[in-house]
């Protein structure tokens, strides 16, 4: 009888969270819906301010083309559904840690608005990053090699698909101090091992920049010099948060 209530309380919890989970998702969607229906009107415009940095690096006259019958419309669309994500992720990571806070403890509740306020700076930094350094210096370079017999006329589907790539590329690379912070915070990996692998998050950050950005030297060293700086953010502010989280007087208390 016992274990039959050990299991019927274990299968509640687990049914409770559950619907906690699909709470937090349809209030981000929700919100993301919203956005995305009150920009809708302004989609092509929006698509224009995107397509900037591509028209400012091609000829004088020339412009991007839509192969595809619906992709004129399908693709701004897609555009205005991006942007509405990004303006709303404040309040879907909010979301995403008010799932995770009734297993904190009380000090480290209060660690939840800095860390959401700090993700969503950190994520918009990098996308802003991306928009107005990245490809103000890589469309250039790219175009400038581009043959003289050759009319460049970018299709806007291939550019979207490799905006939001570089987009998404480039904004969870500024998210790298987060994680080291919450890495130490949790006790997973020790500060000093952090900082004992320097050399192979180096190594690696110019991997991932290999394989997430295109081709040429100059878009790998944009993403992989910025990793390197933010891991290293990362580790000066990993301490501080970690002292800012201790319990006080070491009393583990929840709410």
């Amino acid at each position: 009888m016992a274990d039959e209530q050990a299991t019927s309380g274990h299968e509640d919890t687990f049914i409770s969270h559950l619907v906690e989970l699909r709470s937090r998702v349809v209030k981000s969607a929700i919100a993301v819906v919203v956005i995305f229906l009150c920009l809708m009107p302004w989609a092509a415009k929006i698509f224009d301010v995107l397509a900037r940095p591509m028209m400012a690096a091609l000829p004088t006259g020339s412009r991007m083309i839509a192969t595809g019958v619906i992709t004129p419309f399908l693709i701004p669309v897609k555009v205005t559904m991006m942007l509405a994500f990004i303006i709303a992720l404040p309040w879907v990571l909010y979301q995403v840690w008010a799932f995770i806070a009734p297993g904190l403890y009380k000090h480290e509740k209060r660690l939840i608005a800095p860390l959401v306020i700090s993700s969503s700076v950190l994520f918009v930094t990098g996308v802003a990053f991306c928009y107005f350094f990245v490809f103000a210096t890589v469309f250039p370079f790219i175009n400038h090699f581009a043959p003289a017999s050759v009319s460049v006329a970018p299709d806007i589907d291939a550019y979207v698909d490799f905006v939001m790539t570089m987009f998404i590329s480039f904004g969870m690379a500024f998210e790298v101090p987060i994680v080291v912070i919450i890495l130490v915070r949790m006790g997973l990996v020790p500060l000093a091992k952090l900082k004992q692998i320097r050399p192979y998050v180096v190594v690696g950050a110019f991997i991932i920049a290999a394989v997430v950005t295109p081709p040429d030297i100059m878009s790998q060293l944009l993403l992989a010099v910025p990793l390197v700086a933010l891991y290293e953010i990362g580790l000066f502010m990993a301490p501080i948060f970690a002292k800012a989280s201790k319990a006080p007087d070491s009393e583990e208390e929840t709410v």
